[in-house]
């Protein structure tokens, strides 16, 4: 649901100057690894907040998907950056919190990236550090007021150091594989337990050992594992923590 009726008045109050506050960077960043809720969270928050969501993990898919399509080569930096030179991206929440909506280049291509296939190849493709430089502004670019709910593993690292607030939701490995087990379930694709298991490992260690701004938790950020807690209750968290900074900030701009 996307209501904020159950929230505690003094949060509503803080979110409705925080809609108009302009003494703040008006983002807040949710990184964390494959399975861990982030891009759940990130759409909840964004349309509580009705601001802007950037799914980057879906720009990242849709880039593999794009370079796929013109049968690029992963190893050839130069050319992968021309192709997604002048790229433009959208990532729209859902009411479902699902998946989000995607667009490229104008093309809803949300079924095509959300394979397993292009997950690796987009995994692959991160890891390369021209990519994520010409990446880098398409998605410090996508701010419009009144803010942005950003996603991914290094937004608060890298992409947006001054956001309002930086979150990092975790999991234990075996929590995140058996929700990737059930989405896939209800989508009725059968993935034995093992293979997600397996492969949300790999991905683990990729996205943690790469040489270009590796999964790494903001030495600033929210840390919440989110293993035994509902939707509901992390949301809370967050926004608990939005709050707080807000605070923060303008106490320090008196």
């Amino acid at each position: 649901s996307g209501s904020l009726k159950t929230l505690p008045g003094s949060v509503e109050s803080i979110l409705n100057r925080l809609r108009c506050s302009k003494m703040v960077d008006r983002i807040v960043t949710i990184d964390g690894p494959a399975g861990s809720g982030k891009g759940t969270i990130g759409q909840r928050l964004a349309l509580h907040l009705g601001w802007r969501f950037l799914d980057s993990g879906a720009l990242y898919r849709a880039c593999a998907y794009l370079v796929g399509r013109k049968g690029a080569s992963l190893a050839d930096s130069a050319t992968l950056v021309k192709h997604l030179k002048n790229i433009e991206f959208e990532s729209i929440p859902t009411e479902q919190c699902e998946e989000a909506t995607v667009f490229l280049n104008g093309e809803d291509v949300g079924a095509n990236i959300r394979t397993s296939e292009c997950g690796q190849m987009a995994s692959k493709l991160a890891a390369d550090g021209q990519v994520r430089k010409s990446l880098l502004n398409i998605q410090r670019n996508y701010y419009q007021p009144p803010g942005l709910v950003a996603d991914g593993r290094d937004m608060g690292s890298v992409v947006f150091p001054d956001a309002l607030l930086k979150v990092f939701l975790t999991a234990s490995l075996e929590v995140r594989a058996e929700r990737k087990f059930k989405q896939l379930k209800a989508k009725d694709i059968f993935v034995k337990y093992d293979k997600i298991y397996s492969e949300i490992e790999n991905r683990d260690f990729r996205d943690s050992t790469r040489s270009h701004a590796p999964l790494a938790t903001p030495h600033d950020a929210l840390v919440v594992d989110t293993s035994s807690l509902n939707v509901d209750d992390v949301l809370h968290l967050v926004l608990e923590g939005v709050r707080k900074n807000l605070k923060i900030f303008e106490s320090e701009a008196q």
